[in-house]
C-alpha cells in the first residue's frame, strides 16, 4: 500500500437503530440506461447494481478513502481467519444486524444471521435461478458441483448438508473451497453476494426482483422500472459511525472534515431517474434537478479545459469551477470490447478464414481516432485483457493491432472474401457476406456508428445495425441472437481472474458475452487459479492473451477516464475504483 495513502476505519457499532439520517435531505442522481430488478442472485448490470449496493450487506467491504483499494469488515467482526492452503475461510458475524421490515418477517424484528449468507451463496449455484453470478461459484465449494447435479434443472435442496458451505452455529460460517484460493475474499464484497433472507424471496418469488429487502443503510421505496426508483433510508440500520484518521491527501482531508463523526448515513432519501439521452442529462446537472452526474461526451468540451499536448491533464471550465462545482477524475479499472458471437456460422469459428475476417476488422477500426473524436481524448487504448491498477496487468503488452486496413484488405483478398460485381465482399464459399452489429439508441451511440460504418466500407463489407435498448440486447446475447456487440467490464474485485474469465469457456452464455471456447485459454485460467498474484500468474496471463490476440475473439476498445461533477453543497465524495457510489458517506449542506 501507499505509504501516503490515508489509513481510514468506519467504526461499526451494534448499538440500537441509528436514526440518524435526516429525510429531509434528497440526493438526486440519474442512471444512463435502464435497471433490471433487485434480486442480487439475479442482476449483474451495474445500473441494478449501483441499487442493490445500498440495500444489501455482503460479509466484507471496502474502506471508502484507502487507496489502493482496502477490504475491511462489514457485517463481520473481523475480517476471516484463512487456513494455511488457502481453502478454509471462517467469518463471525456481528450480533445484532437485523433486517428491514418486511411482512414475510410477520412483525418480527429479524436477526442476520450465519444462515443467511450460506442461504444467500448457495442461490448462485441454484440452476433455477440461473444466477448471472454462478461463474464465481462454480466449482468452488467442496460438494457444491454434486448438490448442484441432484438438483439437475429443478430448484437446489437448500437444507442438504453442504461441506464446502457450513453453519457452525447462529453467527459462524465456514466456506471450504475445493482447491487453494488466496484471492477469493474480494469476491464475497460483491453486491451480489449481499445476505437476503428466505422467509422474503419465499414470500415474494413470483418476482423477487422487485422486492429486495436487506440489511443495507437503504430500502426500496418505489420503483417505476426504467424510469425512477426511490431509496429511503433503512429506520433500523445499524449505528455506524464514520471515524477516520485524514492523511495528506486534500480531498480525504475534506471527507474526513464533512463527515468525522457522523452516524451514517445522512441522506434520508435518494431519487433515481432513469435518462438515457445525455443532453437532458446534463441540462438536469447544470439546473440542479441532478446533486452528481458524470460529464456525458457532449459536454466535455464546454465543461473542461484539456491540454491539446496531453488530453488527460484537465482542469474545469471557469464558468463551472465559479459555482463551486466539484471535479473528481479516475482511470476507471475497465476494459471495453467490441465482441464476436464465436458460435455464428459468418463471424464464429477458429478455422483461419474466420480469423482473417475478425481480425481485418479489428485492424481497420481506429481505435485512436475514436478517442480523439468521441472521447475527446478521455481514454487511453485497451492492449491487455486486464487493465491498468488491477492485480496481473501487464503495461509492456500491446494486444490490438495496428491499424492499417491496406493490410486489412489484403488479408481478406488472401483467404478467399472476394469483391463482387456489386462492390461487395463475398464468404469463401462465395455466398454473401454481410454482418450485424448491436448497438444503443443515443446521440453518442450513432457517433461511434458512423466509425463502424466507415471501417466496414473501407473493408466493403455489408454493415447492418440492430438497436436496442441496453436490457434488450444484454437478452438477445445472452441466447445467443447478437452477431457483435460492444461492451465494458468493470473490476468487481481488483484481481485480473476477474477479467481473464470473460473468455473461459465455462462461462459462456453468461460473463463470456463471445461464447469463446478454447482448451488452452481453459487450462491455462484454471492453472492460474492456484496461484497468488505473482510472476508465475502473470505469465499465465501473458499466454492467455496471446491466444486471444491469436483467435481475435474481441476487437479492443479502451480505458476510459471518469470525470464527476458535483454541487458545492455535496460534502464527503470520493470516487472509489470499486464502490459503485458513495451513497451512504454523502451528505447536503445546503
Amino acid at each position: 500500500m501507499n505509504p501516503h495513502a490515508l489509513l481510514a476505519t468506519v467504526a461499526a457499532l451494534v448499538l440500537l437503530p441509528a436514526q440518524a439520517a435526516d429525510m429531509n435531505k434528497v440526493l438526486r442522481v440519474a442512471l444512463n440506461a435502464p435497471e433490471t430488478g433487485f434480486d442480487p442472485a439475479k442482476v449483474s448490470d451495474l445500473y441494478s447494481s449501483t441499487v442493490t449496493e445500498n440495500i444489501f450487506d455482503p460479509l466484507v467491504t471496502y474502506d471508502y478513502l484507502a487507496r489502493p483499494a482496502k477490504l475491511i469488515p462489514n457485517t463481520v467482526s473481523a475480517l476471516p481467519s484463512i487456513s494455511a492452503d488457502g481453502k478454509v475461510y471462517t467469518f463471525r458475524l456481528k450480533p445484532g444486524i437485523f433486517f428491514a421490515a418486511d411482512p414475510a418477517f410477520k412483525g418480527k424484528k429479524r436477526e442476520l444471521t450465519a444462515a443467511d449468507y450460506a442461504y444467500s451463496i448457495k442461490r448462485h449455484l441454484d440452476p433455477g435461478i440461473h444466477s448471472p453470478w454462478s461463474f464465481l461459484v462454480d466449482g468452488r465449494f467442496v460438494g457444491g458441483n454434486e448438490l448442484v447435479k441432484a438438483a439437475g434443472k429443478g430448484a437446489l435442496n437448500y437444507d442438504a448438508p453442504l461441506e464446502g458451505i457450513k453453519v457452525l452455529d447462529k453467527y459462524t460460517l465456514q466456506l471450504t473451497l475445493t482447491e487453494t484460493n488466496f484471492n477469493f475474499l474480494p469476491i464475497l464484497a460483491m453486491p451480489a453476494f449481499g445476505a437476503v433472507a428466505r422467509e422474503v424471496i419465499k414470500a415474494h418469488r413470483d418476482n423477487t426482483n422487485a422486492h429486495p429487502v436487506g440489511t443495507g443503510p437503504y430500502l426500496l421505496k418505489e420503483w417505476k422500472p426504467g424510469s425512477r426508483i426511490v431509496l429511503e433510508a433503512n429506520p433500523g440500520f445499524r449505528k455506524l459511525v464514520f471515524n477516520a484518521t485524514p492523511g495528506s491527501d486534500p480531498l480525504d482531508k475534506a471527507v474526513v472534515q464533512a463527515l468525522q463523526g457522523k452516524t451514517l448515513p445522512q441522506v434520508g432519501r435518494i431519487e433515481i431517474s432513469v435518462i438515457e439521452e445525455e443532453q437532458p442529462l446534463w441540462l438536469s446537472f447544470l439546473n440542479r434537478q441532478l446533486d452528481i452526474s458524470g460529464i456525458p461526451q457532449v459536454a466535455l468540451q464546454s465543461a473542461l479545459v484539456i491540454d491539446p499536448k496531453n488530453p488527460l491533464k484537465v482542469r474545469l471550465a471557469e464558468s463551472y469551477a465559479r459555482q463551486g462545482i466539484q471535479l473528481q477524475r479516475q482511470l476507471l479499472p475497465e476494459i471495453t470490447f467490441h465482441f464476436f458471437n464465436m458460435q455464428d456460422p459468418v463471424v464464429g469459428g477458429d478455422s483461419k478464414d474466420k480469423i482473417a475476417l475478425r481480425r481485418a476488422i479489428a485492424m481497420s477500426f481506429p481505435v485512436s481516432e475514436a478517442i480523439a473524436s468521441i472521447r475527446r481524448g478521455q481514454a487511453v487504448p485497451m492492449n491487455y485483457i486486464v487493465p491498468p491498477g488491477v492485480a496481473g496487468h501487464n503495461p509492456a503488452f500491446r494486444g490490438a493491432p495496428k491499424y492499417d486496413p491496406a493490410a486489412a484488405n489484403a488479408l481478406l483478398d488472401r483467404f478467399g472474401y472476394r469483391v463482387g460485381a456489386d462492390g461487395y465482399r463475398t464468404r469463401p464459399d462465395g455466398k454473401p457476406l454481410a454482418i450485424e452489429l448491436a448497438c444503443g439508441t443515443s446521440s453518442t451511440d450513432k457517433q461511434w456508428n458512423e466509425y463502424w460504418q466507415k471501417t466496414f466500407d473501407t473493408l466493403k463489407i455489408r454493415l447492418g445495425f440492430r438497436q436496442g435498448k441496453w436490457n434488450e440486447l444484454s437478452k438477445a446475447n445472452h441466447q445467443g441472437k447478437l452477431q457483435m456487440w460492444g461492451m465494458a467490464w468493470g473490476a468487481d474485485y481488483p484481481d485480473g481472474e476477474n477479467f481473464m474469465q470473460l473468455l473461459y469457456g465455462r462461462n459462456a452464455g453468461d460473463s463470456n458475452a463471445a461464447d469463446f471456447k478454447n482448451a488452452d485459454y481453459d487450462r491455462l485460467f484454471e492453472a492460474s487459479l492456484k496461484l497468488p498474484h505473482g510472476p508465475q500468474r502473470n505469465q499465465l496471463y501473458d499466454a492467455m492473451n496471446k491466444i486471444a490476440v491469436a483467435q481475435q475473439p474481441w476487437i479492443f476498445g479502451d480505458i476510459r477516464m471518469r470525470s464527476t461533477l458535483a454541487h458545492s453543497y455535496v460534502k464527503g465524495l470520493k470516487l472509489h475504483p470499486l464502490l459503485n457510489t458513495s451513497w451512504r458517506y454523502l451528505d447536503l449542506q445546503k
